[in-house]
């Protein structure tokens, strides 16, 4: 198999996204943040020009009393925040695909997959039928295409948002583009209308995992797109390690995908298939760095910072056996069944009889989850209390820090 084994798209595998005249409403908007509060800023404003629900799950460097606070500034967003237990949700269930690498180097920690599908189980007990997964860094110009999205649902499991700006890539496929050749996007989950009453799909612990969501039994779901959204731009090769964390993850999602556009199914992946595309990844990778050594005259910045990243992926690549792909995919399989089971069991919570409390209330204190609401008085008190005194905190910092500074040497 020759370097062609990367295939620069996977377009075709869309569904045409259909009339976008068509508009249905959103149910709620789910962020799984890690920023600080000011990030939900687009998804704050995007709830309120849609009066819909706004669900933020919170962990790392995001708290939720601060998100509340800070999102009272969009008063037709209903807000719930939750703060995203560190041990994870001891009700959902145990999944093979986040132990099956054990400490191996090739399993990457991070808990938004976990958050996701907690999104998945809230939506599907709240009775929402529509919702949009939205990152945090993600900007939607127009509120309506958000509506636009969640109007094809009937018809697909999936439509994204096609992303402008900033490309949705990984570091070796930024690279890729970054040194003269074609690379397009697909849609994620930064950017995603999903069928919460019916889908039966998760979200694995690995990079692209939002590719898998869109995965059925044999090959991709039916998924479309509509729609513009932006991503914020950052610096891919600002860090080598985010190109490790990244390599086990695309290539499972970029193998598979190279499959589905020959027309082969996820059984066409056996040990022959993943030792072939694993010889092409490494290709590509030397590819690349090829065309940067070529280039006339003295290496860039920035071309050192490309290298060193293609560098730490090139690295990683070299611990990814054929084995490590075909024993993935059988554990995600099987996670599939496990899902699906768990997710039959999930039904929507009826509305009390008094009509105090609504299924998303109650469904959160069923999962023992830590949560605050922006239309609680009392959450939204406590939150602006916090947030005041974080601001008050953060104020005097910046007064000690200009005084330290503007004190003469040896005056303590």
């Amino acid at each position: 198999m020759s370097s062609s084994a990367h295939h620069s798209s996977h377009r075709r595998l869309i569904t045409d996204s259909g009339p976008a005249r068509d508009r249905e409403p959103v149910d709620a908007i789910i962020v799984p943040s890690g920023r600080r509060a000011a990030a939900l800023a687009e998804a704050g404003r995007l709830a309120d020009e849609l009066g819909c629900t706004l669900l933020v799950l919170c962990s790392k460097h995001a708290d939720a009393l601060e998100a509340v606070a800070y999102l009272t500034r969009y008063p037709d967003a209903d807000v719930i925040a939750v703060d995203y237990p560190e041990a994870g949700v001891a009700r959902l269930p145990l999944l093979e695909t986040s132990t099956v690498l054990g400490e191996s180097r090739l399993r990457r920690r991070t808990d938004t997959s976990a958050k996701r599908n907690l999104g998945l189980v809230l939506a599907r007990l709240a009775g929402w039928k529509r919702v949009v997964f939205l990152d945090d860094d993600i900007v939607v110009p127009d509120a309506a295409d958000l509506e636009r999205a969640v109007a094809l649902l009937d018809t697909r499991d999936g439509v994204g948002l096609h992303i402008g700006g900033f490309p949705d890539n990984s570091v070796v496929c930024h690279a890729n583009r970054e040194t003269g050749a074609r690379q397009d996007t697909f849609i994620g989950g930064g950017a995603l209308a999903v069928p919460a009453d019916r889908i039966d799909s998760f979200f694995p612990e690995v990079y692209n995992e939002d590719w898998f969501f869109l995965v059925g039994e044999v090959m991709l779901r039916p998924v479309g797109q509509v729609g513009t959204a932006f991503q914020k731009p950052y610096d891919p090769f600002a860090n080598p390690d985010r190109a490790r964390g990244e390599e086990f993850g695309d290539v499972l999602a970029e193998g598979l995908f190279a499959l589905f556009d020959d027309g082969g199914r996820i059984a066409d992946a056996d040990r022959g298939y993943w030792k072939a595309f694993l010889a092409a990844r490494l290709e590509l990778i030397e590819e690349i760095r090829a065309r940067i050594e070529r280039t006339i005259g003295p290496i860039t910045l920035r071309e050192k910072y490309i290298l060193e990243s293609l560098a730490a992926a090139s690295g990683r690549l070299q611990f990814i056996e054929p084995r490590h792909c075909v024993g993935y995919i059988r554990a995600w399989r099987r996670d599939r069944e496990r899902w699906h089971r768990f997710m039959r069991g999930v039904r929507p919570i009826r509305k009390e009889s008094n009509g105090q409390r609504r299924p998303i209330e109650v469904a959160l204190d069923r999962l023992r989850l830590r949560a605050f609401h922006s239309r609680h008085a009392q959450d939204v008190s406590l939150a602006r209390r916090q947030y005041r005194g974080q601001q008050g905190d953060k104020k005097n910092q910046r007064q000690q820090g200009e005084q330290r500074v503007a004190e003469p040497r040896g005056v303590r």
